[in-house]
């Protein structure tokens, strides 16, 4: 693995770390929040392996390794203690990277996120990783039936719904086998009730991929954490983005 993960950096103030989701990106995972996260703080915008410009690794990712390249991005960055921000996959290496690294991570934000996968989260995964090795047009339809919530895809029209499709066909990072494969082994139940720093699980409640039971579940087993539902399916930044930056800015501003 490498040292650390190609990023960039925008804003100043305290710092916060963002971990986006598996075959995405930072920007495509929170650029809608990262003009006003950038406001009053110092946010370090990592890509992992295959994602951005960070280079695709040769090996399987795991998730103490991604956990600690993450750590070693922000400190790179200049910066020494952090709220983390994960999204997806994301939360996940949130939850260990404040296991690993304690005097590092001053507090979670986990959105659409699991602790560990249940039997829909599974399937939907399997089929997502077995797609990948064939038609892009059908991986495609098949993400957008999973990530999307109901309201945002019926608003579509059938010529709106073909180039979404087709525009979701054309970005595949190429570390996204790795990183889904780093989705399936991801278990941090266990580490849920030693985190000791302030979180904010934030729900999708539209969610057919990481459902929202995963989020609940998490906020239940995290001691203090708070819980906050936003009407979304999975893809929070696109169809919610008001809604989660308010979440996430309510609690940046209750706990600098």
């Amino acid at each position: 693995m490498i040292e650390h993960f190609t990023y960039t950096v925008k804003g100043s103030g305290p710092g916060l770390l963002l971990a986006h989701g598996g075959g995405g990106g930072a920007e495509p995972n929170f650029g809608p929040l990262m003009p006003d996260l950038a406001r009053t703080h110092t946010v370090v915008a990592p890509d992992l392996p295959g994602s951005g410009a960070t280079p695709r690794s040769a090996e399987p990712l795991d998730l103490d390794t991604v956990a600690d390249t993450l750590v070693a991005t922000a400190l790179d960055a200049g910066v020494e203690r952090f709220t983390i921000l994960g999204y997806s996959l994301g939360t996940g290496v949130a939850v260990r990277a404040a296991t690993r690294h304690p005097e590092r991570v001053a507090g979670l934000v986990l959105t659409a996120g699991f602790a560990r996968m249940n039997n829909r989260m599974r399937l939907a995964v399997r089929v997502w990783r077995d797609l990948l090795d064939g038609d892009r047009e059908l991986l495609a339809h098949f993400l957008t039936l999973m990530a999307t919530g109901d309201p945002a895809l019926e608003r579509l029209s059938p010529s709106e719904l073909a180039d979404s499709v087709a525009g979701l066909a054309g970005f595949v990072p190429a570390g996204t086998p790795e990183q889904v494969r780093l989705v399936e082994g991801v278990d941090t139940t266990a580490e849920l009730a030693g985190i000791r720093v302030p979180t904010l699980v934030v729900a999708a409640t539209l969610d057919r991929l990481a459902s929202p039971e995963l989020s609940r579940e998490l906020a239940a087993g995290i001691p203090g954490a708070e819980l906050v539902e936003v009407e979304s399916g999975h893809l929070v930044a696109a169809e919610a983005p008001e809604e989660w930056g308010a979440a996430v800015r309510g609690f940046l501003d209750r706990h600098r």
